[in-house]
C-alpha cells in the first residue's frame, strides 16, 4: 500500500513534537500509557449501555513487554480499539483527539467513574522521541478486521490489514540505536521501566503488567541461586488520597508521605482534603517534623506535585504554595487545570491561583488548630520553620501580616516557653503602650542589656528577639491589636511621667558643658552624649535616633556589600551612678575625660554585644586604669 504523507502543518508539527514539545524524552511511556488507559475506559462506558458486552473492568489491564534483543517496546491494551477510519483520523492527523471529543460527551461528563486522560490529542506521537518506527495493530470492538498503522516519523504513513485476536490496541516501538550523546537502552530495561511507571502512571485505574525477572534462593541449599520470571502488576491503581478519611489509617497515610517524599521521620501532620466547584481536586499534604538540610539554601525547590487523573504532570509545583508555606510537601490531583500541550507544565490561570488560595487557607487553619490544641507539636514546627513564617512576613512588606502575625512565636521574659503575640497583649497591664521587646544573640544576652533595665523594673513583660530577621519582621508589623512595637534601645520608650521627663531636662541642662565635652571627644562615634531615665544599675548604655537600629546596623552589615550602614548612636549616662560623679571632677582635666569616655564606649559597645574597635587600646587603658588604682592604693 502506498505511504500516505502528513498534511504540511501536520509535518512540521509532528517534527516540533519529536524535537521541542516535550523536556524529557521519558514522558512517551506515560502519554502511551494514558491512551491505553482512555481506550480501556471508553470500552467500559459502553459496556454500560450495551447489554450483548459483557465487560469485567476489573480483568482489564495494559502489558507491556520490552524485548531487548528485538530492540522493541511494546505497549498493549484491551480497549475500544479503532478501525480504519479512526486510525486515519486520531493518528493520520495530528492534534485530532478522540478522547477528546469523547470527554466532551455529556452523558460520559455525567458519570465519575469514567476517567479520560487525553485531551490535545499529540501525546502519542511523543514515540517518536524514543523510536525509528512505530507500529499499532489495532482491532476494534465488534469488528472482525485489524488494521495495522506504521510510521517512521514525518516521512508518512501506511494503513494495511493485519491479524489480531482480540480487540484492543498494540503498539510497537522500534527503540533507536544508541548514540555518543544518548543512551536508549534504558528503555529496554524492566526496571527502568518499572520505575517510570512507578513515577508517573502508578495510580492509572488499569494494572499495568510486565514479565519481572528475579533470582531467589535455590530451595534447599545455601548459595545457589535460580531465575524465576511471572507477570507482575507495577503500579498501585488506587492512589491514598482519593480513599475517604476513614478508609486510611494514621500509619499508611504516614507510610505513604516516608515512601513518596523520602523521609525517615513520620510528618508532623497530615492534611487531606477534597474540593469540589469551580476548580475540583483532591489535596494531600505534610508538613514534615525537621526542615531539610537544604531548606534554608539557594538549592531547595519548593512545589507540591500535580497529578491529573492520578497521572504526575509535575514533580514539583511551586505555584499551588506560597513562600511562607513553602516547606509544605504534598500533591494536588485535578483535571480541571490548564495543562500546556506537552502536559508537562501549567498554565498560569484562575483556576491555580484559587487552588493556590485554598491551599493558603487550609495550611494555616492546620497551624492555628495545632497551636491551639498540640502547643508541644508547634513548638517543634515553629524550631524547623518559624524562621521562614518571619522572613515571609518582611520579604512580603507585610502583605503575609493577617495570615502569618498569629501564628509567630518569641521567647519572653515571663515565660519559660516562648509565646505568641496575643498571649503577651493579653498580660498587657492597661496603662502600657507599646510591645516591648530587646535584641540580641541569645536570651540570657537579650535579658541583661542595659537599656531593658527600666522597663523591667516597670514589671513589663518583654519579647527576646535572638534572629536577625526578627526586628524586620516587626518592623514590617508595626502594630499588633494597636500596640506598636517598641525595642528597649529606642529613645524614648514612653515610661516616664512628664514630671520625670522636666527632671532629666533640668539635668541635662546643668551638665550640658560636661555631656558636650563627651561628644566632642567622641567625635563621630555617637550623634548626641546624654543623660538616661532608662538605666538603673548599670553606668551607660547606647540608644539609637532613627529608623536604623543597632540590630538592624549590624544585620546589615554582615551582608556582601560595599556599603557599611551606621545607626545614629546615642551614649546615655546614669546620673545617679558613682561614675558620673567621677565624671563631673574630671572637667577641669580634658585628657583624662577623653580616656574616660573612650572607655565608657566600649563598655557601653561590649554590653550590646558589638564589636569593640580597637581592643589594643581598650586593654591598654584598663591596664593603665588598674595601675592608677593600685598606685593611689598604695599611697593611702
Amino acid at each position: 500500500m502506498a505511504k500516505k504523507q502528513f498534511k504540511a502543518e501536520s509535518k512540521r508539527l509532528l517534527d516540533l513534537m519529536i524535537h521541542s514539545i516535550y523536556t524529557h524524552r521519558e514522558i512517551f511511556l506515560r502519554e502511551l500509557i494514558s491512551n491505553a488507559s482512555d481506550a480501556m475506559d471508553k470500552l467500559y462506558f459502553r459496556s454500560l449501555t450495551d447489554p450483548d458486552l459483557n465487560l469485567d473492568q476489573g480483568e482489564m489491564a495494559i502489558r507491556i513487554t520490552p524485548d531487548k534483543e528485538g530492540r522493541t517496546l511494546t505497549i498493549t491494551d484491551c480497549g475500544c480499539g479503532m478501525t480504519k477510519e479512526e486510525l486515519e483520523n486520531n493518528l493520520g492527523t495530528i492534534a485530532h483527539s478522540g478522547s477528546l471529543a469523547f470527554k466532551q460527551d455529556q452523558a460520559v461528563k455525567d458519570r465519575e467513574d469514567v476517567e479520560i486522560i487525553g485531551q490535545f490529542g499529540v501525546g502519542f506521537y511523543s514515540a517518536f522521541m524514543v523510536s525509528d518506527e512505530v507500529t499499532v495493530k489495532s482491532r476494534a470492538y465488534g469488528s472482525d478486521e485489524a488494521w495495522c498503522w506504521q510510521s517512521s516519523g514525518t516521512d508518512g504513513y501506511t494503513i494495511t490489514p493485519c491479524e489480531k485476536d482480540s480487540c484492543g490496541t498494540e503498539i510497537t516501538l522500534k527503540i533507536k540505536a544508541n548514540t555518543e550523546e544518548d543512551s536508549f537502552d534504558e528503555f529496554l530495561d524492566p526496571y527502568r521501566i518499572q520505575d517510570l511507571v512507578k513515577r508517573y502512571s502508578d495510580y492509572i485505574r488499569y494494572p499495568i503488567q510486565m514479565e519481572m525477572t528475579h533470582q531467589h534462593l535455590k530451595e534447599g541449599t545455601e548459595d545457589e541461586y535460580e531465575t524465576h520470571t511471572e507477570l507482575e502488576t507495577l503500579n498501585s491503581m488506587v492512589p491514598i488520597w482519593r480513599k475517604g478519611k476513614d478508609e486510611v489509617t494514621q500509619e499508611e497515610y504516614n507510610n505513604f508521605y516516608k515512601e513518596k517524599f523520602y523521609d525517615f521521620e513520620d510528618p508532623l501532620c497530615m492534611i487531606h482534603s477534597k474540593v469540589e466547584g469551580v476548580v475540583s481536586y483532591n489535596a494531600l499534604l505534610y508538613i514534615p517534623a525537621k526542615a531539610p538540610y537544604n531548606y534554608y539554601s539557594k538549592d531547595f525547590a519548593k512545589g507540591l506535585q500535580l497529578y491529573s487523573n492520578g497521572v504526575l504532570i509535575m514533580d514539583r509545583c511551586p505555584d499551588l504554595l506560597p513562600d511562607c508555606f513553602s516547606f509544605v510537601k504534598g500533591l494536588v490531583d485535578s483535571e480541571d487545570f490548564s495543562l500546556n500541550i506537552s502536559r508537562e507544565m501549567l498554565q498560569h490561570d484562575r483556576q491555580l491561583k484559587l487552588v493556590e488560595r485554598n491551599l493558603e487557607k487550609k495550611i494555616h487553619s492546620e497551624l492555628q488548630n495545632l497551636l491551639k490544641n498540640d502547643r508541644e507539636k508547634y513548638e517543634k514546627f515553629f524550631q524547623s520553620f518559624g524562621l521562614q513564617l518571619k522572613y515571609s512576613l518582611y520579604s512580603n512588606f507585610g502583605e503575609k501580616r493577617e495570615l502569618l502575625q498569629d501564628l509567630l512565636l518569641f521567647p519572653s521574659s515571663k515565660e519559660e516557653k516562648p509565646v505568641t503575640l496575643a498571649e503577651y497583649v493579653s498580660r498587657m497591664p492597661q496603662e502600657q503602650k507599646y510591645i516591648y521587646y530587646a535584641c540580641g544573640e541569645t536570651v540570657a544576652q537579650a535579658a541583661h542589656l542595659p537599656q531593658a533595665e527600666r522597663v523591667q523594673e516597670k514589671g513589663y513583660e518583654l519579647l527576646y528577639l535572638t534572629q536577625d530577621v526578627d526586628e524586620f519582621a516587626l518592623r514590617v508589623l508595626g502594630q499588633y491589636e494597636e500596640k506598636a512595637f517598641k525595642s528597649v534601645s529606642d529613645g524614648d520608650l514612653g515610661l516616664e511621667s512628664e514630671e520625670e521627663k522636666q527632671e532629666l531636662q533640668e539635668k541635662i541642662q546643668q551638665n550640658q558643658p560636661l555631656l558636650t565635652a563627651l561628644q566632642e571627644a567622641l567625635g563621630d562615634k555617637v550623634k548626641l552624649v546624654t543623660l538616661s531615665q532608662r538605666l538603673k544599675t548599670l553606668p551607660v548604655c547606647i540608644s539609637t535616633q532613627g529608623g536604623l537600629t543597632l540590630e538592624m546596623e549590624k544585620v546589615l552589615n554582615a551582608m556582601p556589600n560595599d556599603h557599611k550602614l551606621k545607626a545614629e548612636r546615642v551614649l546615655e549616662i546614669n546620673a545617679d551612678h558613682p561614675i558620673f560623679a567621677t565624671l563631673q571632677s574630671l572637667q577641669e582635666e580634658p585628657e583624662k575625660l577623653k580616656e574616660y569616655a573612650q572607655l565608657l564606649y566600649t563598655q557601653a559597645l561590649l554590653l550590646e554585644g558589638l564589636p569593640v574597635e580597637d581592643p589594643v587600646a581598650f586593654t591598654n587603658a584598663v591596664c593603665d586604669l588598674m595601675v592608677q588604682f593600685q598606685g593611689e592604693t598604695a599611697q593611702a
